[in-house]
């Protein structure tokens, strides 16, 4: 694992991988690199216009790439649904869940859930479940979710999953974080319950410097936190490319394991990808039996194949 990077993934020729939010930051770049290996790669995007820039982007950087956009709003359950039966009938070998918001003011998705944990916890919820008999269906596919070292902020709260008791963003984004992890450790023990060679693993960028930080600032017009993400971001960040690069390994790398969690060695902050410190309460199978149950509530997606 030692100096891994992106010339370390494994041909992936013959393969199809479905990236969200792949229009930018670190899941343009995952989508990149794994149509440079030679995967076919769907990237699920919410804007039109930006999704299809993107692919024409990629193909310019990576001449010949099997690319191609697919409409995604994983703040409107509805939309999750229309893009998994545009893919149904077809193996997936790889689903990155990667699309996520920050910090954002207090707001509510189509389907009424608290914005953070509705995009960055149910919607993917709900599409790995929709997509788990195409997942099933290729021989070692892989299901990596994006998490954040902020995670470690706040555990969940089973009692307020939609934030209704009142609202702290930071606190919501480190719960929808967790709520991540609880997802990946009770998918993982699932697979392996079932026998199925299906391997979920979680990942996290470290800082980096994207356009996640001062979305929630530019939405409240607080032009001084934006330009203080955007400092931040040029002086203290690692690029995109780096950031990217715990998520190729946990969805290319040989060795990966169920449930494992990937991050940048240098203080969970930067440098290359490495096994990384999660908090206690991502690995509680009551806890995470609790969350699955009540994601399968609140989204109407039951993972029959996989039964608990």
């Amino acid at each position: 694992m030692s100096g891994w990077s992106a010339r370390d993934i494994p041909d992936r020729s013959g393969t199809t991988a479905v990236v969200t939010g792949a229009n930018s930051g670190i899941g343009y770049v995952t989508a990149r690199e794994l149509a440079r290996a030679g995967a076919h790669v769907v990237l699920g995007c919410r804007s039109e216009r930006r999704g299809v820039a993107a692919v024409e982007r990629l193909r310019a950087e990576v001449p010949g790439a099997d690319a191609e956009f697919g409409p995604l709003d994983l703040g409107d359950l509805g939309s999750v649904r229309e893009f998994a039966a545009a893919l149904s009938g077809r193996p997936l070998d790889l689903l990155v869940n990667n699309a996520g918001v920050m910090a954002l003011p207090y707001a509510r998705t189509v389907d009424g859930f608290e914005i953070q944990f509705g995009v960055n916890h149910l919607g993917h919820f709900a599409l790995t479940g929709l997509l788990l008999p195409s997942l099933l269906d290729a021989p070692a596919a892989r299901v990596v979710t994006v998490s954040s070292a902020l995670h470690a902020l706040a555990d969940l709260d089973p009692g307020d999953l939609n934030s209704e008791q009142g609202y702290r963003r930071w606190i919501a984004y480190a719960r929808s974080k967790t709520a991540n992890l609880l997802f990946v450790h009770e998918l993982a023990r699932r697979a392996a319950a079932a026998g199925a060679a299906l391997v979920a693993a979680a990942a996290h960028p470290g800082y980096a410097a994207t356009s996640l930080q001062a979305r929630g600032a530019r939405l409240e017009g607080r032009k001084g936190m934006e330009r203080f993400y955007a400092v931040g971001n040029r002086v203290f960040a690692q690029s995109a490319e780096g950031g990217a690069l715990p998520t190729l390994y946990a969805a290319t790398a040989p060795g990966v394991r169920g449930d494992d969690f990937y991050g940048p060695r240098v203080m969970m902050w930067r440098g290359a990808p490495g096994r990384s410190w999660r908090a206690s309460w991502t690995r509680g199978d009551v806890a995470g039996e609790r969350l699955w149950a009540a994601s399968e509530r609140l989204t109407g997606v039951e993972c029959g194949a996989l039964k608990g």
